[in-house]
């Protein structure tokens, strides 16, 4: 089998890449380890920047989002009692649209599908060969089926685990990573939200987040042990954590029930550099990881997705190499600010195992630093709205 662009990886960033590069007549093959609805069965973030959005645009793909999707103006920050909104259309002239990954996921697939564009499920055993000639391909087996797929360029869409990483010869890549002394435990409950907005809290117990699918379908965090299990925690001693954390007024509103996902995840800031090898190149988790906290995943895999269909569509219609070439260097420009926004943010809102009195001081004044100085909420806005590609 043969195609201009082989795709490891059938998430979000290797499905919309897919779906941009047929809106400009670019074949593609898609490639995915698990099945279709495992992967839309991953419960993953749901606040998406304004660059996103308008991918899925260009994609074709927008339609629901734009009928479902809730435009957030700003959002709420607590510490202690305390509680202050920045609000992000008064500093940047941009909301966030809450629209979950899982839709988006969905929204994809369904486009995917409906142009009856090419993905193989249940891959395994993938090899990319010659990824620096003029004539790379790729060799995997589905059922026990030896496959080949011949290829123009590859782009590693397989996130944090996947094999492309791995494919970059080592004296060539090199990694940066901060891994964080806890994780987040988080449950969804078919529960109305508590706030209309997303409430980041920092508490003396640990940092809190209420978020949300929709108007009946809620999702909440709470920092934890990364020692301690889902099935450690029961519904009800989520529930009364929470209530703890973030501020009494919201405590009291909080409408609780029993969660039909639970699960923890662990925090780290991981960057790999470059992000292209010869005619491979890498998007989204398989080069960059950044703690949820502000949301950014998602949305700077959209931002690797941009650069790298820009590059591809330049190739083939203008026989142009210059925004490949560009490529890594434009993509990780963007990823480092990206990952300095949640690491910032992070390191604002959870309470760390070796903090000092002084480091807890430092970190109540720099939330009431940002609740009063309208330049900072200024500067966060556009962190979290997302910073132009």
């Amino acid at each position: 089998m043969k195609t201009q662009v082989a795709i490891i990886g059938g998430g979000p960033s290797g499905l919309l890449l897919a779906q941009l590069l047929h809106s400009r007549g670019i074949d593609s093959v898609v490639l995915e380890r698990k099945t279709k609805d495992y992967v839309l069965g991953r419960i993953r973030a749901g606040v998406l920047e304004q660059g996103l959005v308008r991918l899925m645009e260009e994609a074709g793909c927008a339609e629901r989002l734009h009928a479902e999707g809730i435009a957030h103006d700003g959002t709420l920050v607590s510490y202690g009692d305390e509680m202050f909104r920045v609000n992000f259309t008064e500093h940047t002239g941009t909301p966030v649209i809450v629209y979950g990954q899982t839709e988006v996921t969905r929204d994809l697939y369904e486009a995917r599908e409906k142009a009856g564009g090419k993905i193989e499920f249940n891959v395994e055993s993938v090899v990319i060969h010659d990824a620096d000639s003029d004539a790379p391909h790729l060799t995997y087996a589905v059922d026990g089926e030896a496959r080949r797929l011949d290829c123009d360029f590859v782009a590693g869409c397989d996130g944090f685990h996947g094999v492309s990483r791995q494919a970059i010869p080592l004296d060539v890549r090199r990694e940066y990573e901060k891994v964080y002394p806890f994780g987040w435990l988080g449950i969804l409950s078919e529960t109305p939200p508590v706030n209309h907005e997303l409430i980041y809290a920092n508490s003396p117990r640990g940092f809190a987040l209420c978020s949300m699918r929709n108007e009946n379908l809620s999702r909440y965090y709470i920092q934890c042990s990364l020692s301690d299990k889902p099935e450690d925690w029961t519904d009800e001693a989520f529930w009364q954590e929470l209530k703890r954390r973030i501020p009494p007024d919201q405590a009291d509103k909080l409408v609780t029930g029993p969660s039909i996902e639970k699960s923890i995840a662990p925090l780290r800031s991981f960057v790999t550099e470059p992000m292209r090898w010869g005619r491979l190149f890498l998007c989204g988790d398989a080069a960059h990881i950044v703690p949820p906290t502000g949301a950014k995943g998602l949305n700077t895999a959209a931002s690797d997705v941009h650069y790298l269909y820009n590059g591809l569509r330049e190739h083939y219609e203008n026989a142009s190499s210059e925004g490949l070439d560009a490529y890594s260097e434009k993509a990780l420009a963007r990823v480092w600010k990206a990952e300095r926004f949640s690491w910032w943010f992070s390191s604002l809102m959870h309470r760390y195992p070796d903090q000092s009195e002084f480091d807890l001081k430092m970190q109540v004044a720099e939330l009431e630093f940002l609740r009063a100085n309208k330049a900072a909420q200024q500067a966060m806005a556009e962190n979290y709205v997302g910073l132009p590609y």
